[in-house]
């Protein structure tokens, strides 16, 4: 940044949400041409952030009011909530693929794939398929695994520290 170290130590704040609000408090000094026009472009800057967020939170509304009303069940499932819309999403642009169990989860890019050669039989990893759709279910997977551990070890059936290996197994186990 650019401005004077006084402006800096002012507005540098480590939330956005303050450092947005102490630019839109800007109060104008009649030191510099320079300084009048870095304030005021601060102030427009910090009233269009304000502007954007309000319209991110109608459209995040909208979104979910209309996954809601496009897959209740799917949004009711435990741990599913937001990423529901991107499934959706995924689901909706290639309704063709759909054909078979396993195409949802090729089309996430999540299913192995065939890596065989000769006797030897074995699969690799699925690098194809929508990004954010394999997030979504990452994000699914890691909600619901945390939950059946906290469930689990609150019962005493596990260890106080689950092992990386078990944490992965839930979490692949959970989607399917």
């Amino acid at each position: 940044m650019s401005a004077p170290q006084v402006l800096r130590e002012q507005l540098l704040k480590p939330k956005a949400v303050a450092c947005v609000t102490a630019c839109l408090e800007l109060e104008r000094e009649e030191d510099s041409i320079l300084l009048q026009t870095l304030e005021s472009t601060l102030r427009l800057l910090a009233r269009r952030w304000w502007a954007l967020t309000e319209e991110r939170r109608e459209l995040d509304a909208s979104l979910e009011r209309l996954t809601r009303q496009a897959a209740p069940i799917l949004v009711a499932s435990f741990g599913v909530g937001a990423p529901a819309a991107t499934l959706l999403a995924t689901a909706g642009d290639n309704p063709e693929r759909l054909r078979n169990d396993a195409a949802p989860a090729a089309l996430c890019g999540v299913g192995p794939l065939e890596a065989s050669s000769g006797k030897v039989i074995r699969h690799r990893l699925n690098r194809d398929g929508d990004r954010q759709a394999n997030n979504a279910l990452w994000t699914i997977a890691m909600v619901r695994t945390r939950a059946y551990v906290e469930r689990r070890t609150h019962e005493s059936r596990l260890p106080k520290r689950p092992s990386a290996v078990f944490s992965v197994t839930l979490c692949a186990n959970s989607i399917l």
